[in-house]
């Protein structure tokens, strides 16, 4: 998922691309909305041809369990790579709470996980009890067996529109409680009912941390960020708009110093993106009712740098 390439001016024939991509995109995105855990889960069953290069990659780091002892870096793009020496956030912290524990999702650069602990650290401070975290990469990176375009270089997590409650939650809890949903039903502008400041102060203070590259979120979360910022308005650049995302944001941090091998998003460009054609367009009957599109098919390995098959078999 890469919204800066969604950025050219409406009516020529990027912008029509750019659409194109995004609707395609939009679908495979939807998919793993709010899907429950399974407190007993099954491991995958083993492949009968693991090395048929048309075995899709998904297949193959889905059954990787356990990173690699590698020191800890990425390789390739945000959407289609992988992590060597990954590190796990733990399941709980004073101030957060992994969900979904029974996708072993938990993994992630250790800037990530880093980053993760810091801003968990610092939500009291601005009203949000805690951090209930869902997906960020699995033990390898890859693409994800369900879910995700992106996700795959440890460098992505997604943060749940919930408040940590003031206990610790049941396994169970974790695997089938919702997050709640922010976003009106007309898809227009998040809920009165549900949306509070302490949404948009977490999401700002996700924003402002030096660590982080882009927050995806939906575009009706973005309006009212836009509407409730005052005067301290730089960190909106970061917050880029994108459907789903109406339960958790998206955090992306940059690529590591240690990671020569990680492709970086190109550089934002344009101005905080709360007025004009950039963001109305989000609200047009072409994005809020999008017409069934063709999936994509699945990645295989010949997709990824060439590093991410040796990592497969790494120790």
């Amino acid at each position: 998922m890469e919204t800066t390439r969604l950025k050219a001016p409406v009516g020529n024939v990027a912008s029509r691309v750019a659409l194109a991509l995004a609707l395609l995109l939009l679908a495979a995105d939807f998919a793993m909305a709010q899907d429950k855990g399974s407190v007993n889960p099954e491991p995958l069953p083993p492949l009968a041809n693991p090395n048929d290069p048309t075995t899709p990659a998904k297949e193959l780091f889905g059954r990787k369990t356990t990173p690699t002892s590698a020191a800890a870096h990425t390789i390739g793009f945000y959407s289609r790579g992988c992590i060597a020496g990954a590190n796990a956030l733990p399941l709980d912290g004073e101030t957060w709470q992994v969900m979904r524990q029974s996708r072993n999702r938990n993994w992630g650069h250790p800037n990530l996980v880093r980053f993760l602990e810091r801003l968990a650290n610092q939500a009291p401070k601005v009203g949000w009890r805690g951090l209930l975290v869902g997906d960020m990469s699995q033990p390898r990176g890859g693409p994800m067996y369900t879910g995700h375009f992106s996700h795959q270089v440890g460098l992505d997590a997604d943060i749940w529109l919930t408040p940590m409650p003031d206990r610790k939650l049941t396994r169970q809890e974790r695997e089938e409680m919702m997050s709640t949903v922010v976003v009106a039903e007309d898809g227009k502008d998040v809920d009165p009912k549900v949306w509070t400041s302490a949404h948009a102060a977490i999401i700002r203070a996700a924003a402002k941390d030096p660590q982080v590259s882009r927050i995806f979120a939906n575009p009706a979360i973005k309006k009212a960020l836009c509407r409730e910022a005052g005067r301290d308005r730089a960190w909106l650049r970061k917050v880029r708009v994108w459907f789903g995302h109406d339960y958790h944001f998206h955090v992306r941090i940059y690529c590591p110093t240690d990671s020569p091998a990680c492709t970086p998003d190109p550089p934002l460009v344009g101005d905080e993106g709360c007025s004009g054609r950039d963001l109305d367009r989000w609200f047009t009957d072409a994005f809020l009712h999008p017409k069934p599109t063709k999936e994509k098919p699945p990645l295989r390995m010949a997709d990824l740098p060439a590093a991410c098959r040796q990592l497969l078999s790494a120790p």
